[in-house]
């Protein structure tokens, strides 16, 4: 082990609070839920867990609609439970990263209550971005710009007195104007209310946001752009260098300031960026050595299946991080995206393909983040219409991301699979067949993906924040991807035959080897 901060090599598990454990029996999981399943968190061996909002809000965008920031809502839970969590987390050596919403709030926050009561022109309505249409034209028809919604639609709503808002999200998640002295001030009282509570770190929902250019002006997309922006499933704006409502230079100033109150405590507090940016360098900018601690690495998830993707991403990647001494991520799926296993095919080659490309993400130097149910090998569900809670699905009527939503199962033979006490569906209900994924079924094989992911964690450990932040890549052909850093040498074979591997004792393997390594298969040899 090193003297460097706990979040540089940490593994960070991610905790969608509604899917990942219920408590009472609403069939909607809580923070008593997460509590209960620390053990199994610990015995996985993750450092630390990002729990999804669960503040006080009404739930329009699951949480990510915050209404007040300082408080618990009673559907997780109340503010005890999560000094419980925070403190039994501690015990078992697990850190909690909580998730901070600021670019938008929800329309029952009492700022936005008090906005829609002042009136225009009111300092009320100056917290947001209230505008009235334009001149030339109807107001009460055409909207301040041409700005689309990230969920489908234009991003502007008007209210009954002629005036419009911003939402680059839901209708109901009215966008802060950042240039308001009075949003940053609220926003540092709310870190260190969380801060004081013991949280030990923060994960920063849409950081690329919270500033849009002045006089916000018109979108400048081609058709080509904005097709490509609709078609990539929330995988963020591909374009933001054309974008007037992305990647403002103004945002780093506001990462400055939270940095410096993070390191006024002890312990290594730290926050991480969901910056969806066009390159590894945007993206290097938000984690120079003032500003946030690490940004989460999308341009890995990203990738095809493709050894010289997997390669290009790792150069870049770790060359714009080393520019400013930063530390890398890397991550495959969270709660916004397809599960990689369903994205990478499905079925056993999707499962093959997604534990060898776990396994050579968690080799690299940096965090590596995973998603709750990836350790079970869940794929995507196809979550029936009548069934859909997502508001971006509700709005375009294309499926959203309910299918990566769906509750873990936990035990038994049927549906609810130990989510919760009692017999009901959680709220999205899951698939009957699921009985052979539960963790309490692999938890009894050894060759189970749960088992897999042990090993590698255990394994991991042995060199993680000792083998230095160095990865040479090395030619084993076209259709592998091969590095070494420090001891350990990491082979991954995309290809359709089983190839050589380079010499050494094999350490690991995401599955069955033969004289070679199989397609869709990565070892690490010391």
């Amino acid at each position: 082990m090193t003297d460097e901060a706990w979040w540089r090599h940490a593994v960070c598990y991610q905790v969608y609070v509604r899917s990942f454990a219920d408590s009472d029996g609403d069939g909607i999981g809580d923070l008593p839920g997460i509590t209960s399943r620390l053990p199994y968190l610990a015995e996985l061996g993750v450092d630390a867990v990002w729990i999804t909002p669960f503040y006080t809000s009404p739930q329009h965008d699951h949480g990510y609609d915050v209404a007040d920031y300082r408080d618990v809502d009673p559907l997780f839970g109340k503010l005890a439970d999560l000094d419980t969590l925070l403190e039994q987390a501690h015990a078992h050596g697990i850190r909690v990263i909580v998730d901070l919403v600021p670019n938008h709030t929800s329309e029952d926050h009492d700022w936005f209550r008090a906005a829609l009561a002042a009136g225009p022109g009111s300092p009320e309505r100056g917290r947001y971005l209230f505008r009235d249409g334009p001149d030339a034209v109807p107001s009460d028809a055409v909207p301040p710009n041409n700005w689309e919604s990230v969920f489908g639609g234009s991003a502007w709503a008007r209210v009954p007195d002629g005036q419009w808002y911003l939402h680059l999200f839901d209708a109901t998640q009215p966008d802060l104007d950042w240039r308001n002295p009075e949003v940053p001030a609220m926003f540092e009282d709310v870190l260190r209310f969380w801060l004081d509570r013991g949280v030990d770190g923060f994960r920063i929902d849409v950081a690329h946001g919270l500033f849009k250019e002045p006089g916000l002006p018109d979108q400048r997309l081609t058709d080509a752009e904005r097709e490509a922006n609709l078609a990539a499933d929330l995988l963020g704006p591909q374009h933001p260098e054309h974008e007037p409502m992305w990647d403002q230079p103004e945002v780093h100033d506001v990462y400055r300031a939270w940095r410096r109150i993070l390191d006024s405590y002890p312990d290594d507090r730290m926050a991480v960026g969901e910056a969806w940016t066009r390159d590894a360098a945007s993206l290097a900018r938000y984690v120079r050595p003032d500003e946030l601690h690490q940004s989460f690495n999308f341009h890995w998830l990203s990738a095809d299946w493709s050894a010289a993707q997997f390669a290009a991403v790792i150069t870049e990647t770790l060359a714009a991080v080393a520019l400013v001494g930063g530390s890398p991520t890397w991550v495959l799926s969270n709660h916004d995206v397809i599960r990689h296993v369903t994205r990478y095919g499905g079925g056993t080659v999707g499962l093959a393909r997604a534990r060898a490309a776990t396994m050579t993400m968690l080799a690299l130097p940096g965090s590596s983040y995973l998603y709750q149910g990836e350790e079970l090998g869940l794929e995507e569900v196809d979550v029936d219409r009548a069934h859909w809670q997502d508001p971006q699905a509700l709005t375009t009527g294309k499926p959203g991301r309910d299918g990566c939503r769906v509750p873990l199962p936990w035990s038994g033979d049927a549906p609810p699979f130990g989510f919760g006490p009692g017999s009901d569906q959680p709220w999205i209900p899951q698939p009957a067949g699921w009985s052979s994924l539960t963790a309490e079924a692999q938890a009894e094989d050894a060759e189970s993906t749960l088992a897999f992911y042990r090993r590698a964690l255990s394994a991991r450990r042995t060199f993680a924040t000792t083998a230095g932040d160095q990865v040479e890549l090395l030619d084993l052909g076209a259709k592998v991807l091969t590095f070494r850093r420090g001891p350990v040498t990491a082979v991954l074979n995309c290809g359709t035959t089983t190839v050589a591997m380079p010499d050494g004792t094999v350490l690991l393997a995401s599955g069955p080897l033969d004289d070679g390594l199989p397609p869709d298969t990565a070892a690490w040899l010391v």
